[in-house]
C-alpha cells in the first residue's frame, strides 16, 4: 500500500524555499560586508577578527529553511512525516553543520595568511 498525503505540505516547502533564500542573501551581505572591511584594514587589523556573530542569524535562517524545504518535499514525495524527518534532518543539519565548519577555515585561512594568500584561481 502506498502512503499518499492528504494534504502535501506545499506551503511549508515553498515558505523553507523563501527562507533559505532570504537568509542566504543576508549572509550573503553579511559575508561581503565582513570580507570589504576585511580588505580595507587588513584581517589581521580588522576589530572583526575570526569573529562569525553576525554570520550566525543569517545562517540558521538558511539552516531552518534548508530542513523545512528537505522535510516536506520528502514529504510530497510520498515518505510518511516520521520517516520524512528520521531521513531529512540529520541531512540537512550535517550538510549545514560542515558549511559552517568550512566558512570558519576559510575565515582563519584569511586571518592568518591575508586576503591575497586566497588566490582560488590558481588552486
Amino acid at each position: 500500500m502506498y502512503y499518499f498525503p492528504l494534504q502535501p505540505p506545499y506551503f511549508i516547502l515553498a515558505f523553507g524555499l523563501f527562507v533559505a533564500v532570504t537568509s542566504g542573501a543576508a549572509l550573503f551581505g553579511t559575508l561581503q560586508t565582513v570580507v570589504y572591511k576585511w580588505q580595507l584594514e587588513g584581517a589581521e587589523k580588522s576589530g572583526t577578527s575570526l569573529t562569525k556573530k553576525p554570520l550566525l542569524f543569517p545562517f540558521l535562517g538558511v539552516t531552518i529553511g534548508l530542513v523545512s524545504f528537505l522535510v516536506s518535499g520528502l514529504e510530497i514525495f510520498g515518505f510518511p512525516p516520521l520517516l520524512a524527518f528520521a531521513i531529512g534532518l540529520p541531512i540537512s543539519l550535517l550538510t549545514c553543520l560542515l558549511m559552517w565548519l568550512q566558512l570558519g577555515s576559510m575565515m582563519t585561512f584569511v586571518e592568518t595568511r591575508g586576503m591575497s594568500s586566497l588566490d582560488l584561481d590558481s588552486m
